[in-house]
């Protein structure tokens, strides 16, 4: 028995987890360039990528509403999205001693960050159930 421990190949470390969008802006005639130029934002461009019209924003996608539907958290999952959030070392404590607590005494083995995502869902569903008097306003209020 090898006590080597088994890594992931460059493959899986450096694959394409989402799609990139091209901020190179669309040329209307692509006749009227000359030469380099053109070719260099012809090979710019995503070949088969339809491009928005110049009316449209940076985002192509619409703004996802939440609703008590799709508020509930993602759960155990791979996730694409990543943010940075900065805790003071009490803050961190809480969030271990929460962790801990639900390991030993509900039997609920989660990490930090389902513990994150799921108070994030219910403090989005607070704050469209009550609105101005939920707990998370009467807080940031409070600041």
């Amino acid at each position: 028995m090898s006590r080597r421990v088994s890594l992931p190949g460059a493959e899986e470390l450096f694959r394409t987890t989402t799609t990139t969008l091209s901020a190179v802006p669309e040329v209307s005639n692509p006749a009227s360039d000359h030469g380099a130029n053109a070719s260099r934002v012809a090979s710019a461009t995503p070949t088969g990528v339809e491009r928005p019209d110049k009316s449209t924003a940076v985002r192509v996608t619409p703004r996802r509403r939440v609703t008590r539907g799709t508020s509930a958290p993602s759960g155990r999952q791979k996730h694409d999205e990543k943010i940075t959030v900065y805790l003071s070392p009490e803050e961190l404590f809480d969030l271990d001693q929460a962790r801990l607590t639900l390991r030993g005494d509900l039997g609920l083995a989660v990490d930090r960050g389902r513990i994150v995502r799921e108070a994030l869902a219910v403090v989005v569903a607070d704050l469209e159930a009550k609105g101005e008097s939920s707990i998370i306003a009467r807080r940031l209020r409070g600041l």
